[in-house]
């Protein structure tokens, strides 16, 4: 029998061989004008058929049966569906609605209750849902601003990120996966949590400190994103699952999707709505090592994180998100070439399933469902927003058309179980509403000439990985320094410098703050800490040497049991890794008529 590594060699010949099948461009009518104008309104109804269905037979339940129009509560019994389809309803310019949903969640949610709920699902869903609502809520320019409206969600996104925050009690950093929303995180809670988990938080909690002014919930993500960064392995890969005590790596598997994709994406996000370069800085080597190790143009594959070994030859639907990604960051060859190929799998099944194998060419067996994901979607709409080539406009037809074959029912839309058979599953996820929808929407909006929030709205957007809207606006996105709180670092001059100023790379992407190296004119040198809350920075350092991370932690350091008083600052390395308590450490979890009348309906009834 061949050896692996001889199998392994004729994997990857059979895959360059064989990649025209999936690579070959279909041929296609092409959408009009006309049509995409269609297509745009389209989409729209299909949100209102999913929305309808779940105000009118799941609400406030968290997510509808779209099939047997019920409802379930899946994370924590608030109003979840709505919450993630706020922004969405402000994007579609439905005043209404949008007021009458912000005004029932201001005196209706609350999140003093015994529940159990993940970190992650509850940051990128809830804690984002909310930020980008009050953002637009709150602002006459976004043109959807509520007169009576009086930061009542942003309350309750302080009162729930405070509820979050023991979850980050850990010796690593990286938080726990759940905490009690009430009690705080279970002695018997599980250590172990995925790099996605731990490091997908950056953007939700940095924007908490910038409209609370208290640095506490960007320090901690910002920690966590540092703990597993300084784990990488000398290839400057990270693995799937972690241990927050230990620090030990428990999955060592390292790709781009499952576990791991939005760590990606946080970096290079972080970095362009913050204008932190240390977020930068750790983007692009690791962006460059997973070109180096993953890449198998045009797909993806999963390896060690310490040997590149090839462990897992498979296409999973989560990648999906990474060519869109890519547009971002300015690299756009490659992201072409991925999506066509991704795409190609949605061709041949009409979705994508959530695992396609590369060696046999087939679904992976135990992965054949497809539970409305946007991935493709995502990166659709950045592709075509970025080339303005037709042929995404033909994909996105092709993606409604299988949705409303294959995917609608009585209430909504179904999960697909199985996607060479096309079997229907009751259930429907928030994030069908809150990105699904919104990115195909957007979409064909923009091939209309748009007319919304995010292309054609008085600022630039970056979408958080559940699809929320958050704007890059004077006091979230200052550019180099982020001095819009006590304890930030404050540069001692010049800090409105302009945004062309940071990019010197040629090849830009939409932002224009993204190149291929880092800013040369970069002033951290320049840069005091104005509070001992955070480690000041060195002169003549490298970006490394400056921020701690080109540490890498030896397994036999680990720590195990750190203690960690009320107020006290604790080193989790011999690095600057630090964790930071809060100061306020006092705090206590202590389309039209029928729709309003179902809010109040609701309320009264509580």
């Amino acid at each position: 029998m061949p050896s692996a590594p001889i199998l392994l060699s004729l994997f990857f010949i059979f895959l360059s061989a064989y990649s025209h099948f999936f690579l070959h461009p279909a041929l296609a009518d092409g959408v009009t004008p006309e049509e995409a104008k269609q297509l745009r309104d389209e989409v729209r109804e299909m949100f209102y058929h999913a929305f309808n269905g779940y105000m009118d037979h799941a609400f406030p339940l968290d997510e509808l049966r779209p099939h047997s129009c019920g409802g379930e509560d899946s994370l924590g019994g608030y109003a979840l569906t709505l919450i993630d389809a706020l922004d969405t309803l402000a994007l579609l310019g439905d005043r209404d609605r949008f007021a009458a949903s912000v005004e029932w969640i201001g005196k209706n949610l609350q999140f003093n209750i015994n529940k159990t709920v993940s970190v992650f699902e509850t940051t990128i869903r809830v804690l984002g849902g909310l930020l980008s609502a009050h953002l637009i809520a709150s602002d006459y320019a976004t043109g959807m601003r509520i007169p009576t409206y009086d930061n009542q969600l942003l309350n309750l996104a302080e009162d729930l990120g405070r509820r979050l925050l023991p979850a980050f009690d850990t010796p690593s950093g990286i938080p726990f996966g759940s905490v009690n929303l009430m009690y705080g995180v279970d002695e018997h809670e599980s250590r172990i949590t995925s790099t996605a988990g731990g490091g997908t938080l950056s953007l939700e909690f940095g924007v908490l400190s910038r409209l609370t002014n208290d640095p506490i919930f960007e320090q901690v993500t910002k920690n966590a994103v540092r703990g597993l960064w300084a784990r990488r392995s000398k290839l400057n890969l990270v693995g799937a699952h972690i241990n927050v005590f230990t620090g030990e790596w428990t999955q060592k598997d390292a790709g781009i999707g499952t576990s791991i994709d939005s760590f990606y994406e946080y970096l290079l996000k972080a970095y362009l709505l913050f204008g932190d370069e240390e977020y930068l800085y750790i983007f692009q080597e690791a962006y460059a090592a997973a070109m180096h190790y993953l890449y198998n143009d045009p797909w993806y594959v999963e390896v060690n994180m310490d040997s590149a070994a090839v462990v897992w030859p498979l296409f999973n639907s989560l990648q999906a998100f990474w060519p869109g990604l890519q547009v971002l960051a300015g690299d756009i060859d490659p992201a072409i070439r991925t999506h066509t190929a991704f795409f190609s799998v949605w061709k041949r099944y009409g979705f994508t399933p959530e695992g396609f194998n590369l060696a046999t060419f087939s679904v992976q067996h135990g992965q054949r469902s497809y539970p409305l994901r946007p991935e493709l979607m995502e990166s659709t709409y950045w592709l075509y927003k970025a080339t303005r080539d037709p042929k995404y406009l033909d994909a996105g037809r092709e993606m409604v058309a299988s949705l409303q074959y294959s995917a609608r029912c009585p209430c909504g839309y179904c999960h697909i179980s199985d996607v060479e058979f096309h079997k229907q599953e009751d259930h429907m996820e928030s994030f069908f509403l809150a990105e699904t929808v919104k990115y195909l929407w957007l979409l064909f909006d923009l091939a209309v000439g748009p007319d919304n929030l995010v292309d054609n709205g008085p600022y630039k957007y970056i979408f958080s990985t559940e699809g929320h809207l958050l704007p890059a606006t004077p006091e979230i996105s200052l550019v180099q320094e982020h001095c819009s709180y006590f304890g930030a670092y404050c540069n001692t001059s010049n800090i409105r410098q302009d945004v062309s100023d940071v990019a010197t790379n040629p090849q830009d992407n939409l932002y224009g703050r993204v190149g291929t190296a880092l800013p040369s004119n970069s002033r951290f040198s320049d840069s005091t800490p104005i509070s001992g809350l955070i480690k000041g920075v060195c002169p003549g350092l490298t970006h490394g040497q400056k921020f701690g991370i080109s540490y890498v932690l030896p397994s036999h350091r680990a720590h195990e049991g750190v203690s960690r008083n009320k107020g006290e600052q604790t080193n989790a390395e011999s690095h600057s890794m630090v964790v930071v308590q809060s100061q306020n450490s006092d705090y206590s979890p202590s389309e039209n008529k029928n729709y309003h009348e179902k809010l109040v309906e609701s309320s009264e009834g509580e």
